[in-house]
């Protein structure tokens, strides 16, 4: 997901119009447009621009072959 706010340790992340909050509090240097790694609501990592537009697009297709 991307970060779209940050308010202390907790931000909000959206992907495909799904917003969430979220801590981000185990991770250092989370910046407002940073892709994240999310678990139980937890961000567990940042992850590289290219590596999660990537991931997105995948998942994208399996949802829409799912359909």
């Amino acid at each position: 997901m991307r970060v779209t706010q940050i308010d202390g340790p907790v931000a909000t992340a959206e992907f495909d119009g799904i917003t969430r909050r979220v801590r981000v509090d185990l991770l250092d240097g989370v910046r407002v447009g940073d892709y994240v790694l999310i678990h139980a609501g937890l961000a567990i990592a940042i992850v590289d621009d290219e590596e999660a537009k990537s991931t997105l697009a995948l998942l994208r297709g399996v949802y829409d072959a799912a359909q």
